[in-house]
């Protein structure tokens, strides 16, 4: 493993036209930006995330965030290649105020539920309870009882793990944060 590895700011999929009417979406606001997904939209790994995290410092310059740093170096420890991998949100919108959070995410769902049909990845992995409940249709759903399997999402093989901000703020989820991607590799190998 590559000790100097740091993360990079991956490349930004836009809104594409046929989803001109998710800005309609009540998180995506003038200063809101949409973030349809970033990485590889080619790729045969989808990660959905509840949210866009924060892009830029107060200044306008580009950074990585936390949870994108998190995932990343998870990522590159499990010998994950950055074109392997497609990451997109719930919601596209990094919300910027309250919001109404059960319509924001049923107004958003078929949004991805399309996204994700298009794409047609070999595999999905749900991050963190709000995911987690989204896509199961289930409230009840919790990554802790649920992770360290394989499931059927929208008829895709899909794994579920810790978000990467609970597994910063949480540092003993680590090792099953890691143990979720290294699950992930031996099956992405054996596809």
């Amino acid at each position: 493993m590559d000790s100097c590895f740091e993360p990079v700011i991956w490349p930004e999929d836009k809104l594409p036209k046929e989803a001109a009417a998710y800005k309609e979406c009540e998180v995506c606001t003038e200063k809101a930006r949409i973030i349809w997904g970033e990485g590889n939209p080619k790729a045969p790994v989808v990660i959905i995330l509840d949210n866009p995290g924060a892009r830029e410092d107060k200044d306008g310059h580009e950074y990585v965030c936390g949870t994108r740093q998190t995932l990343q170096t998870a990522l590159h420890q499990a010998d994950l290649a950055p074109d392997d991998i497609y990451i997109t949100y719930l919601l596209k919108c990094r919300p910027l105020r309250r919001y109404n959070k059960e319509e924001a995410r049923a107004f958003s769902k078929p949004f991805l539920i399309q996204q994700i049909k298009t794409i047609q990845p070999q595999l999905l992995v749900c991050l963190g309870d709000t995911v987690v409940q989204a896509m199961f249709d289930d409230q009840e759903a919790h990554v802790k009882n649920l992770r360290g399997s394989w499931h059927v999402i929208l008829g895709y093989p899909c794994i579920v793990s810790y978000h990467p901000l609970a597994v910063r703020r949480r540092p003993n989820l680590a090792r099953q944060f890691r143990e979720d991607w290294d699950m992930l590799r031996q099956r992405l190998s054996g596809c």
